[in-house]
């Protein structure tokens, strides 16, 4: 018999109960069908696309940015069209005199003028027998000329296609319905990327960052308003994630945030900027030449910055150390000094650590290995947890990205943290067992496990839970984990929460294999470790699984390398002492 309280209705569950349910929890493994139309659209699209290019002969890079280019001329032109029918209204009572092809009309409302060339069903209702590779150039070249925004942005490769394809990928284009909102378009050509990423194998990932990561991410450091930066921007994923946490909170995302990228690859940084603009955005993002973020500061970033946001090249060799000496030091771009090794992970941690100002927050994907990095990057990991900036570690299990199958770490910084009363304790949070998969190859988070990811980490910061995203069944999870704490709460150090919130009576604390809060002390006793299966453990009759087994080896292994070769160097040096001596 299951008992409940009087506030809200909550189960107070016996031991046994609570047991079973955080195993459960520890494995939700949502369904993997999608059933929406929405869903039904973006394949039917894709396949069509797929089956195209197939045929053309043509590589995936080649096909990519045309493909895009023409989803985001049908989009310009719906927000176009809609903007020119409220001009018409307008003027049908007025005496001035017509503003329906003056670019200033539209650009005030954050709208693209297209000239009558340049609009997708003069495109479309082109015949076959006019050279169309030649009028789609010519268009973007037009819409460019009176959107400066968009400046060398657009794709002017249609002459590589013939005709005959054109056509057909216009005409499977238009069935994306002109009624559809502004947000789905904008899911359509995120799914298009995904897709390219894949079928463009490794280097796909070099642009493009799942969805459902980089929704965590956001969620996490809620950027309701500021300046965000990426200095690894990719297509810009992290930006348009943030648009859209903004807007679901009722906001204008244009008016309430600030966009500053950074990506070395000229190609993507023109994608990223093609992708803002069809969810209707502008950032400064710089790209191509020879900008690098190692050794560049297009923005002067350093403590300019509410949010960080990044998912960056992991392991990366080669830095040229002797180009960043003078970006060491507090107050630098490199605060806590340089790696030792050859790998650029901490280069990277202390570049998104340095851009932010007093409050910011910062989310970024990172390699498992330097959650453990012993030597040199301890250290620096060392003086990172000191400055208490270090928020949540959530471990990500394999098979979230398309192009590479292993694990990785979520990292969270928080530079207003040292004044809370969580000032010496970081969350972790073992999130390999809850996903979705999506395919044999593929797995992702849905918005109800994202959510309850998220208000996990508002419990334990003692925020109001926030179920825009995840609604019912993120509510629901959250209430069947954590509100059990109401009555034994104070068996935990690290409970924050209430239990008085108006939306769900819940508070955090401490469960086996699922999160820990470690004060800085148990974290000093790991090694300086920021991996979070040393913190959560496993839940009480859990067995450890092949895979935790495997990682845990694999640190075992690393840690047995590392101690061996420190001997080796002892024993060197050790030699050299000895023979010093007898010769003197």
């Amino acid at each position: 018999m299951i008992a409940f309280s009087t506030k809200r209705q909550i189960p107070l569950i016996n031991v046994a109960q609570q047991s079973n349910l955080i195993r459960e929890t520890m494995h939700w493994i949502a369904p993997s069908e999608k059933n929406t139309a929405n869903a039904a659209l973006e394949k039917r699209l894709w396949d069509a696309a797929d089956q195209f290019r197939a045929n053309s002969g043509l590589k995936a890079q080649e096909y990519s940015a045309p493909v895009l280019g023409l989803i985001f001329l049908l989009f310009a032109e719906v927000r176009f069209a809609t903007q020119r029918a409220k001009l018409e209204t307008g003027e049908s009572s007025s005496r001035r005199g017509s503003r329906l092809d003056e670019p200033a009309a539209y650009h005030a409302e954050g709208i693209l003028y297209l000239p009558a060339e340049a609009r997708f069903d003069y495109l479309l209702n082109l015949p076959e027998a006019v050279n169309i590779g030649a009028k789609l150039n010519d268009a973007m070249r037009e819409i460019e000329k009176h959107n400066p925004q968009l400046a060398g942005v657009l794709p002017r490769s249609y002459y590589l296609f013939t005709s005959t394809l054109l056509k057909e990928l216009l005409k499977k284009v238009s069935e994306i319905p002109a009624t559809m909102d502004y947000d789905a378009f904008g899911r359509i050509y995120e799914y298009f990327l995904g897709e390219f990423a894949m079928s463009e194998g490794q280097g796909g990932g070099e642009f493009y960052t799942p969805g459902s990561i980089v929704r965590l991410l956001t969620e996490v450091i809620e950027p309701y308003h500021g300046r965000i930066l990426d200095p690894a921007c990719g297509s810009g994923g992290m930006f348009v994630s943030s648009a859209r946490f903004v807007s679901e909170h009722k906001k204008n995302p244009a008016a309430e945030l600030s966009i500053h990228g950074v990506e070395k690859t000229d190609e993507t940084g023109r994608l990223c900027r093609l992708n803002l603009a069809v969810h209707g955005l502008e950032g400064e993002i710089k790209h191509g030449g020879n900008i690098n973020s190692y050794y560049d500061d297009p923005h002067n970033a350093t403590g300019h910055f509410d949010f960080v946001l990044a998912n960056p090249p992991f392991n990366v060799n080669a830095v040229d150390k002797e180009r960043l000496k003078e970006s060491i030091g507090p107050g630098h771009r490199f605060p806590f000094g340089l790696p030792r090794t050859d790998n650029a992970n901490y280069l990277w941690i202390q570049l998104f650590y340095s851009a932010l100002n007093e409050k910011g927050r910062a989310g970024f994907v990172m390699a498992n290995s330097a959650s453990d990095a012993r030597s040199s990057e301890q250290d620096l990991r060392r003086q990172l947890i000191e400055s208490l900036a270090v928020d949540v570690m959530v471990a990500v299990g394999p098979n979230m990205f398309y192009t590479v199958t292993l694990p990785c770490t979520l990292w969270f910084l928080d530079k207003a943290k040292g004044k809370t009363p969580r000032a010496d304790t970081v969350l972790f949070i073992d999130a390999r067992h809850i996903y979705r998969q999506v395919d044999r190859a593929h797995r992702e988070w849905t918005p109800g496990q994202i959510s309850f990811i998220a208000n996990l980490v508002r419990l334990w910061r003692g925020e109001a839970l926030d179920f825009t995203l995840g609604g019912d069944e993120a509510r629901a999870k959250i209430e069947e984990v954590f509100a059990t704490a109401l009555s034994i709460a104070a068996e935990s150090p690290a409970s924050y929460g209430d239990g008085n919130d108006d939306a769900c009576s819940a508070a955090y604390r401490d469960i086996p294999g699922l999160c820990k809060a470690a004060t800085l002390k148990d974290i000093e006793a790991q090694g300086w470790s920021l991996n979070p299966g040393r913190y959560v453990g496993v839940a009480a009759g859990e067995a450890v699984s092949d895979e935790d087994f495997k990682a845990q080896l694999e640190t075992l292994n690393e840690e047995l390398v590392l101690l061996n070769a420190q001997a080796r160097e002892l024993e060197a040096t050790i030699a050299s002492n000895v023979a010093q001596i007898l010769e003197s």
